[in-house]
């Protein structure tokens, strides 16, 4: 039998044993009444075990990485090519403003030049929302090198 008792010692187990952080135990909670609910309707169950339990995830601080913080990714030399790439791209986020899925998506027709200046004129993914930024010396370094010659 699945009960709210059960519930409550997986979420005290995640914190304690498993030493998830609040927000990561609230996602594998849901993540376990997402299969409830289908449970339920499937008739595998007969109540919900999560119907008086509740939670939220808390807001938390991200912060952002320093001018000093990000000269040592840029600055850090790798010998994996993979690695690399990877560092490069995330320069490149960092620099653009795009999401990852943004920058997988960018085409060479995506690279506008207007009055002189290189821009990105690309639709957001997330948001279908139109997006031109300005591109600044690093992302344009980054594009040339790995412009195929």
């Amino acid at each position: 039998e699945f009960t709210p008792a059960i519930i409550q010692d997986f979420e005290l187990y995640l914190t304690t044993v498993a030493l998830c952080a609040y927000n990561t135990a609230v996602k594998k909670m849901k993540t376990l009444k997402t299969v409830t609910i289908y449970a339920l309707k499937r008739g595998y169950l007969l109540q919900d075990p999560f119907r008086d339990h509740h939670f939220h995830l808390t807001p938390v601080d991200r912060g952002f990485l320093t001018d000093e913080e990000i000269l040592k990714i840029a600055n850090k030399e790798l010998t994996i090519p993979r690695l690399a790439l990877v560092r490069d791209l995330f320069l490149f986020s960092c620099f653009t403003g795009l999401a990852y899925i943004d920058v997988a998506n960018l085409r060479r027709e995506h690279l506008v030049t207007m009055n002189g200046k290189a821009w990105i004129m690309t639709r957001r993914k997330k948001t279908n929302v139109e997006s031109n930024i300005l591109l600044l010396d690093i992302p344009k370094a980054i594009i040339e090198k790995y412009s195929p010659s």
